[in-house]
Order: structure tokens, then sequence, then C-alpha cells
């Protein structure tokens, strides 16, 4: 697939295949770059958005990523507890830096490095959810076990 020569959509489509996943990637019609954005675009409640949230963690200076459905704030207190490190701000450059995508358009695998990877145990109530591929145009349908295999990431609850 190729939205207007991205070539980040093709390369996440590529890592997709690479591991043997066949999801389909859905070019929207606008822009998505937030979970109400894309939900309203796919026709899906925006719970059903697995929004992807970089961190920058203060002490180690990595990213974080979280995975979390479009209905949820993260309660960034709680999360801290489990990584033992504050949470700062990533800004655009730097979520390009350690993903190789923009902001609106992360996916929550495919980066350019090992991103550790927590998901909101609140994306299990559906049996599927839709996450960005690659551009703030694109998504793929997934479900949340698929997620978790994917990533590698821990489940927990992040509100």
């Amino acid at each position: 697939m190729s939205v207007g020569g991205k070539e980040s959509v093709q390369r996440f489509e590529e890592i997709l295949r690479a591991k043997g996943l066949n999801n389909k990637i859905v070019e929207l019609p606008n822009n998505a770059r937030t979970a109400k954005e894309a939900a309203d675009a796919i026709g899906c409640e925006v719970s059903h958005i697995a929004k992807s949230i970089i961190f920058r963690l203060e002490n180690t200076k990595r990213p974080l990523l979280i995975v979390a459905s479009g209905r949820n704030r993260i309660d960034e207190k709680k999360i801290e507890t489990y990584i033992d490190d504050t949470l700062g701000k990533a800004d655009a450059e730097f979520v390009r830096e350690h993903t190789g995508y923009v902001i609106g358009g992360v996916p929550p695998l495919g980066h350019t490095e090992k991103i550790e990877t927590l998901i909101d145990e609140d994306l299990f109530e559906f049996k599927t959810i839709w996450a960005a591929a690659g551009h703030p145009k694109t998504v793929f349908e997934l479900t949340p076990d698929e997620l978790v295999k994917m990533t590698e990431g821990q489940v927990v609850s992040v509100k």
C-alpha cells in the first residue's frame, strides 16, 4: 500500500509481512491524528482505538510506548510505579528518532529500536481494535491478543 507515496506505511507493511502477519492496512479519507478522529473515520467507538503514546523516560532518556484504549487518559503516576522512572514528554523529533514514524501514525510495533511497551488492559474488553499503521491516514485491525504477541508488551492498568 502506498498512501500518497508514504514510505513509512510501506515499511510498516513489510514489517508485518516479515513477521508472518496478514493484517490489512486501511487508508482513511482524512488524517486521524487523534483517537476520536480515527474512530469517526472507521465508524467505531473511540474505546476501540489502540492509541500509541510515546513517553521519554527522565532517568534513562529511553522511550516508553503505552498502547491505550482511546477513551482512557493515562495515569502517569501509576505508570511510574510500574517502570521505576519518571515520565517525560516526548517531542516530535524524539518520537521520530526512536520509532521511525510521525506522531499520529506511530504503530505499536516496527520501530527503529526495541521499545518497552505497556498495553492497556481495557483493550481486552473488545474482540478487535484498531491501531495506527505508519501514517496518520492509515490504521489496521487486530485483536488484543495479537497486540500482546506483536509487541511483547506487558498488560497493565493505565488509567
